[in-house]
This record gives structure tokens, C-alpha cells and sequence, in this order.
């Protein structure tokens, strides 16, 4: 029970900061028709609520008052909402910067002061970019050959008085833009991977800065990424619907002081010339010969007479569409830890961590001389790096080269290639290499962080941050399952995935992007491929695998209970009906067939076991359609919301009849080599098993992994599910064990061998060691170890119970959620429990401390102190925002 909200007393007024516009602070560029606002409301005390909320949107900070704001004031709109709001005032103008602020009121109707202002500026809109025509350098087949990567260029004049200048530009597959001399930006591999046949992403830069008064000239160059990737490969991406060469659509709009307008746009009139990057692959790496680079190309005044005209090329089929998501940058720089030299000539840079990236090369080299750099994520018996993909026909992996120009110190790194690695061999480097001599540049997609997870247990730690750094490896715009192997976007890693990425990440903008993705890669059956995006690869190779494609309707509820987000529900809704018709129109006997399973667990490094995937392609399936009833639920479709509960009725009773031994109290298919518990996990995780033989199925669980001295046989299905099943259903000291494990097959098992991510097999011989999708063990620590979960709306409602305590005498985890900062810490000394508690304004917690009885426990403030219920060991209040403290002595 809590207590009624009129006796809470607020500390002071309501008030809105970190201001966001489509989950992003002052978007550049955006396309959205009517942009959603988003503030967070604070303020001290207790019990605070948002009752109203003001809007205004200006033209100009200066008229951000009601009185005088010329765009749009919402007035008083009686609502608790706090994100997601739209926008309502006329149609936002192409090009043009929005300055807006809000202001609250509490609960006792008392209104707070106005928000500092934001601004938010749309992109081209439907203005498009006008006359520009996509341009290149050659248009001819793309081929297994190596081809340099193209320059281009185009000079003009600009007069004095600029106000502002923003170039919006697409440069397929990556662009690294240029204006007198100056990098555009600092983002790389930009722009963001799509299926081209349905949406390309251009780029908005603010480049006012860059301008002279007189000559300019604005430059590109441009790599291949999945557009025009020549090297061939398992997944055909060297032979996709869209595979051509190179290519820019471009739009430099300059506004003067005096209101006028010039406009330089990509058209027959650039120039352009092969580069020095003669050679750009994802898989191979990049040659780059500095003899051939032509100096002050990007600048006034070069003599570009010898190079052609550019030719005017087809645009791919997608919708231009502006880039929402973040851009991929380099994060963090990195030296190596120790040089070792395996044979003469050759050099092993070790960074002591393994990421994705690229080497800087920093050398002094006489003209001519080839530096070969090799990556890998480990070495051969003989300290060479490992650097082969059986996957990729190529005579070169993961191999940058390096021709030097002899004029000096050089310094170079990759533009157009990223590698998964820990290990940098070196061939070629004139002398001995110094840790001045390479830099791990560690490169993804430029999510925040958003929680931090602290135990007194050390391994705890350590999963969890091998999690994160794992996850960031795999971020690159799309979700990926290695840096290394493949750099596809597969979607069973993702379904795995999510909630701890979502937990660990600010990933609105970058899973909203990647359900485009998947949405684009639906076929007109209704199908979704294995990988997403997908040059025509993935549908019916290892498919069908409903457990990999189920990730649609998944994610996109998981988006409504992290984010809030009904316009995403909206928006795919239909393709989501019309995708799990297609996976429903399939089953037969109440079952989906699926060809994936549980993929890699111990013993089995080249798949699944030799199991009925029909048991977790079912599992998936109904899982997949119980969150799309939950979407029909909140967005108000009744009919299909009874045709969705039927059907998952009709899943469970079909994996019941099937696999359920109820004598036995186990599921179990018949060609199983031995007890599965990805097999018993899953039915209890997604609520599939009968009440009344869930004690059952949880015991044989639990005797399995006695059995196995505590160890685990599940691959990537089931990692994820199986110590949360075990704390639910009051083993949590079991669970400890496992994952504390230091023995084959275990997590403690790879970080005694030398890992410091988490690798995709049990095994020591793994073909990669940027896996995330067997450490999905991370999400136990922050809902069950520091016990904070998200139960609805956006962290509307907040369960803490932290009852995975076994082991571990203190655990803390804080998260910035679209409502504020949700925190929890405790810590046991003796018998006395102690919990701290941070509720933001809009969120209410379910709160259990542990406790022998409910008069064990105290609260601070105590004035505010709800009344309890004690519950199975716990005492559990209901609070609203603040900041709580509770003590209780335990037995």
C-alpha cells in the first residue's frame, strides 16, 4: 500500500531540464514532420508529479515568451507526459532552426520557471536536394579487382556576409567530405548502412565556420562500404540489387546577412580523379599509396585541369531520407601495452584489449617502402595474428597497407574499413616500432551511456563490463555479431541482445534506425531474412529461423516499455501484422519449424545440438505474438488483439503437447542428446509452462546443473534466460554458482584464458572474441544483482528486488532513463540490509527489501514512509519520486 499523493510534500518547484527533440539534444537536420519534444522533470522532496506543461517554439531564443513567441504556444496542456510530445504548430519550413522551451506544473498546480532554450532544425524535407544529380567518378561494374577510391571536386566563390551554411550530402557507401583543406565533421563511415533499394541516409553539416570570403572548394572522397563492395563473400554482398560504384548526392545551401541564397549542388560540372586510396574493402582492409596523394586537392587554387569531369549516375532506388541515428566516430585512442617480434621483420603490436577500430600509423619511411598492418583478435602458435575468414575469397584479411612517400614523418589511418582486433602485425616498418608508432583508434556508433553497475563481487564487474565493451564493438549503425567475422547484422544476436543493450545504452535513435532496417527487408510475403540489412542473402539460407526473425515484434514492444515510443508502434504496426502472419501461416501441428535453435553451446561449435528447433522456434514465436497483442493493446486494435491471444494459446498448447513430458516434469525433444536446459529455461522465462508442474520443471532444472558441478549447457537462447528463471523460482544461489563458474564452459573459463569480451563459444579456439550474444548473462546483474527493473511506459512503473544476493554483500546500478535517473545501492553487513533508492518525477517503484517481517524494516524520511505488505521475504512499499533509504534485518 502507499500512501494517498496528497499527503506527499514537494521540496520546491517543478522544473525541466536536458531538453531532447527526437531523443536527441538540438537534432541537426531532422526530417520528422512533426518533431517530438522531451524534457525531464525534477524536483526536490518527495511525491512530485508534472500536471501541466507549456510549450513554446520561436524563431529566435530572444521571443521565447508568451507573449511574443512567432511560431507555436501550446498553452496549458493538463498532462503528466514528459516525452514524445509532438510538435503542433504550422508545418516546420525546410532548413530552418526552431528555438523552444517548456515550462511545468506540479501537482498542487504551482508552475515552475521555464526551461532553458533548445532548438531543434529541420532538414531538407520534402524540398529534397533540389537540382543535384548523383555523381561519381566511373560507372562501370563493380568487380573483384581493385579499384581506387574516387576524389572529387568542385570550387566556387563565395561573397562576404554569411549567416550560416549547412551541406547535406549522401556519399555511398562513406564519405569523407572536405572544404578548403578541413575535414567536414568528425563523424566517420558515414552515412549509416541501409537495404539501398529502400532508403539511403544523407548527412547534414553545419559548415559556416569553413566558408572564406573569395575561393572555396568543397571535396569528397569515397569509399565502398556495403555499396559497392567488390571482395566476394558467403553473403553475396559483393552481388546485392543495389552493388555499383561509388557515388555522391550533394547540397550546399549558404544564407547570407542580406537574405540571399547561393547554392552549390553535385552536378557534371565537379571534378574528378582516382585517389590515393587505391583499394577499400570491410573484409580486406584498405592500400593507400601516399606517392599518389595529390596535395592541396581540396583547397583553392589547384590545378585540377588533369583531371575529368564527373560523370552523372543513376541514383539507387531508396528514399533519401535524413540520418537520425548517431554517427559512428572514434571514441577513445589506444596505445600498445608490449611489442613482441615473432621472426625478424615482423612486429606484433598488443593493445592489451580487444575492440573495433583501426590503426593510426605514425612512421618515417624511405619513398616506396609498403607497411603491411595484419589485424586480429588472437595469435598463432608460431605469435603471428590470426587474420583468415573462410567466408570472404580474398587473398588478404583485415590487412591495411601503407606506401610511403618518403617526404618526412607520415602519419595515416583508414577511412573506409573498420577490423575487429587485439593484435597488430607489422611488416615492412623500417626499424623498431615504439608505442608512438601505432594507435588502436576504437571506432563505433556514438551511443551514450547510460547506467553504471557496481558489485563488492570482482567477476560481477567483470562481465559486466566486458558486456558493454563487446556491445560497442557490434555498434556501427547496425547491430552486428562480430567486427571481425561478418559485420552483419544478424538478428537473432539482437533478439538476445536488446535488453541488455537497451539497459546499458541510450538506444532509441540506433534501434528506431535498425526497424526501418527491418521493415525495408520484408519481402512481399511477409518474410524477414536472417540478417538485417540484407542484399537478398538471409531468407532462405539458414531459415527459416523464427528465433532470430521474431526480433521484429519483440523489439519494437520492448521500444514502448524502455522509450514510451507509440509513434514507432504506429508506424509499424501493419508490416508487424503482416510479418507474423506469414510466421503463423507456417506452423503446423501448433509448432514452427526453425533451423537455427540454440546455437553453440558447449560441444557444439559449428551450431545447434542435435534438438527439435521446433521447441524454441515455438518458444519465439509465442513470445513474438503475446508482445504483438500487447502493441494492438495499447494502440486500441481489440479484434486483433483477441486473434493474437488465440493464437499464442494455440502455440503453447501445441509446445506443451509436443515436448512437455509431464510425468517427468521436463521438456525434452526426441533426438536431444542429453538434458537440454535451454529446453526447460525458456518455457518457464516466457510463462509457457502449466502451473501446476512449474515446481517440476524447476527442480530438474536445477538437479541438471547440480549434475554438471554447476556449469551450463545452453548456447546464445539461452544464456540470457537461464540465471534470471533460476532467481525467480527461488534458486538464486545456484545461479551465483554458475556464473561464477571458472571452469569449462563458463564466463570466469575465458577470462582466465586471456578474454576481456566475450567470445562467441565456450571454446578457447572461437572464431571471434567479439560476441555479445553468449554475455547476455549482464542482464541478471542489473535486474537481479543490483535488482532494478523496468516494468512499463517509458520506467513509468520501476520494480526493485534485488534477490540474486548469494554471494555478494553489495551491488549499486544507476540508469538515465527518458524520465531522470533511476538508482539503486545496497549492501548487507551482518544481518542489517541497507537500500538506497532514487525514484525520478513520473515513475512510481515497487520497492522489496528484504526482511524477516515487515516490522523489521525502516524508512527514511520516515514521515513519508508508506505502509507495507510483507510478501515470501520481503517488505514490499510502493513510492513515488524521491530519494528513499530503507534498513531491515535479515535472518
Amino acid at each position: 500500500m502507499s500512501v494517498a499523493p496528497d499527503s506527499w510534500t514537494p521540496g520546491g518547484p517543478l522544473t525541466a531540464d536536458k531538453l531532447t527533440t527526437e531523443y536527441a539534444d538540438r537534432p541537426l537536420g531532422t526530417d520528422a514532420a512533426r518533431p517530438r519534444l522531451g524534457w525531464i522533470a525534477t524536483a526536490p522532496g518527495y511525491g512530485a508529479t508534472q500536471s501541466a506543461y507549456q510549450v513554446l517554439v520561436a524563431s529566435s531564443p530572444d521571443l521565447l515568451t508568451p507573449e511574443t513567441a512567432d511560431v507555436w504556444d501550446s498553452g496549458q496542456v493538463m498532462s503528466a507526459q514528459s516525452f514524445g510530445i509532438p510538435y503542433g504548430g504550422p508545418s516546420p519550413a525546410p532548413r530552418t532552426r526552431y528555438h523552444w522551451a517548456v515550462r511545468l506544473w506540479d501537482g498542487r498546480d504551482q508552475a515552475g520557471r521555464w526551461s532553458r532554450p533548445s532548438w531543434f532544425e529541420t532538414g531538407l524535407l520534402d524540398e529534397g536536394f533540389g537540382s543535384a544529380q548523383w555523381i561519381g567518378a566511373r560507372d562501370s561494374e563493380v568487380r573483384d579487382e581493385e579499384v581506387p577510391a574516387p576524389l572529387l571536386r568542385r570550387a566556387f566563390t563565395v561573397r562576404d556576409g554569411v549567416r550560416s551554411a549547412r551541406l547535406y550530402a549522401s556519399g555511398l557507401a562513406y564519405q569523407e567530405l572536405r572544404i578548403n583543406g578541413q575535414r567536414v565533421g568528425d563523424s566517420v563511415l558515414d552515412p549509416g548502412f541501409t537495404d539501398y533499394e529502400d532508403t539511403v541516409l544523407s548527412v547534414t553539416y553545419d559548415v559556416t565556420a569553413l566558408l572564406l570570403a573569395g575561393d572555396n572548394v568543397l571535396g569528397a572522397e569515397l569509399g565502398r562500404g556495403f555499396f559497392g563492395l567488390s571482395t566476394p563473400n558467403v553473403w553475396r554482398w559483393h552481388q546485392t540489387p543495389w552493388t555499383a560504384q561509388p557515388r555522391l548526392l550533394a547540397r550546399l545551401v549558404i544564407e547570407h546577412t542580406d537574405g540571399d541564397v547561393t547554392e552549390i549542388v553535385s552536378d557534371g560540372s565537379w571534378r574528378v580523379a582516382d585517389g590515393p586510396t587505391r583499394f577499400d574493402s570491410l573484409f580486406s582492409g584498405e592500400t593507400y599509396d601516399a606517392r599518389l596523394h595529390p596535395a592541396g586537392w581540396d583547397e583553392s587554387g589547384f590545378d585540377d585541369s588533369g583531371w575529368s569531369a564527373a560523370l552523372v549516375v543513376p541514383a539507387p532506388r531508396g528514399q533519401v531520407r535524413a540520418q537520425e541515428h548517431e554517427p559512428i566516430r572514434v571514441v577513445e585512442d589506444v596505445v600498445p601495452v608490449e611489442f613482441g617480434q615473432p621472426r625478424p621483420g615482423v612486429w606484433i603490436a598488443d593493445f592489451g584489449r580487444t575492440t573495433a577500430g583501426w590503426t593510426k600509423l605514425r612512421v618515417t619511411a624511405p619513398a616506396g617502402t609498403t607497411i603491411s598492418l595484419t589485424h586480429g583478435e588472437s595469435l598463432l602458435a608460431d605469435g603471428t595474428v590470426f587474420a583468415e575468414n573462410p567466408n570472404v575469397r580474398s587473398e588478404r584479411f583485415q590487412r591495411d597497407e601503407y606506401i610511403a612517400a618518403g617526404n618526412g614523418v607520415e602519419e595515416w589511418e583508414p577511412r573506409f574499413s573498420y577490423k575487429g582486433f587485439r593484435y597488430v602485425q607489422l611488416e615492412g616498418f623500417p626499424g623498431v616500432p615504439t608505442p608512438g608508432s601505432v594507435t588502436m583508434r576504437v571506432v563505433h556508433s556514438d551511443v551514450a551511456t547510460v547506467s553504471r553497475f557496481s558489485a563488492d563481487q570482482p567477476l560481477y564487474e567483470q562481465l559486466d563490463q566486458a558486456m558493454r565493451r563487446t556491445v560497442l564493438n557490434n555498434l556501427h549503425g547496425i547491430p552486428t555479431d562480430t567486427p571481425k567475422m561478418e559485420k552483419n547484422g544478424w538478428t537473432g544476436d539482437a533478439q538476445v541482445g536488446a535488453p541488455t543493450m537497451a539497459g546499458t545504452l541510450g538506444m532509441a535513435r540506433f534501434f528506431t534506425k535498425w526497424l526501418g532496417d527491418l521493415r525495408d527487408s520484408q519481402d512481399e510475403n511477409g518474410r524477414l531474412p536472417v540478417i538485417v540489412p540484407t542484399g537478398g542473402w538471409g531468407y532462405s539460407e539458414l531459415s527459416p529461423a523464427t528465433e532470430w526473425s521474431t526480433v521484429y515484434p519483440f523489439l519494437l514492444r520492448e521500444m514502448h516499455r524502455w522509450y514510451g515510443d507509440e509513434r514507432l508502434l504506429a508506424e509499424h504496426w501493419a508490416p508487424v501484422l503482416r510479418y507474423l502472419d506469414y510466421e503463423l501461416g507456417r506452423v503446423e501441428d501448433g509448432l514452427s519449424l526453425s533451423v537455427l535453435g540454440d546455437w553453440i553451446p558447449p560441444g557444439y561449435p559449428d551450431g545447434p545440438p542435435p534438438e527439435d528447433r521446433r521447441l524454441t522456434g515455438t518458444a519465439y514465436l509465442h513470445r513474438a505474438v503475446v508482445a504483438a497483442a500487447e502493441i494492438g493493446e495499447i494502440l486500441g486494435h481489440p479484434e486483433e488483439v483477441d486473434r493474437l491471444r488465440k493464437a499464442a494459446r494455440e502455440l503453447a498448447d501445441g509446445l506443451n503437447r509436443a515436448f512437455l513430458d509431464r510425468e517427468a516434469g521436463s521438456y525434452r525433444t526426441a533426438s536431444d542428446p542429453d538434458y537440454r536446459q535451454t529446453s526447460n529455461a525458456l518455457p518457464l522465462a516466457f510463462g509457457l509452462v502449466p502451473s501446476d508442474l512449474v515446481p517440476a520443471v524447476v527442480a530438474n532444472l536445477v538437479a541438471d546443473i547440480e549434475a554438471r558441478d554447476f556449469h551450463l549447457n545452453t548456447g546464445c537462447l539461452g544464456v540470457g534466460v537461464l540465471l534470471p528463471v533460476l532467481t525467480e523460482h527461488g534458486h538464486p544461489e545456484v545461479a551465483a554458482k554458475v556464473a561464477l563458474q571458472r571452469s569449462y564452459p563458463s564466463w570466469g573459463y575465458w577470462f582466465d584464458n586471456g578474454a576481456d569480451t566475450m567470445w562467441e563459444m565456450w571454446e578457447t579456439g572461437t572464431r571471434s572474441r567479439n560476441h555479445y550474444f553468449q554475455g547476455t548473462v549482464a542482464q541478471w546483474l542489473l535486474e537481479n544483482v543490483a535488482g532494478l527493473r523496468n516494468l512499463a511506459n517509458g520506467w513509468e512503473r520501476i520494480l526493485i528486488r534485488p534477490d540474486a544476493r548469494s554471494q555478494v554483500d553489495s551491488a549499486s546500478l544507476r540508469t538515465d532513463t527518458v524520465r531522470g535517473r533511476v538508482s539503486v545501492s545496497w549492501r548487507r553487513v551482518g544481518r542489517v540490509f541497507q537500500l538506497e533508492v532514487q525514484v525520478p518525477v513520473g515513475a512510481t517503484a515497487e520497492v522489496h527489501v528484504p526482511s524477516d517481517a515487515a516490522t523489521d524494516v525502516t524508512v527514511v524520511p520516515a514521515p513519508y514512509a508508506p505502509e507495507p505488505e510483507h510478501v515470501d521475504g520481503y517488505c514490499v512499499f510502493t513510492v513515488p519520486s524521491g530519494h528513499w533509504n530503507f534498513t531491515s534485518r535479515t535472518s
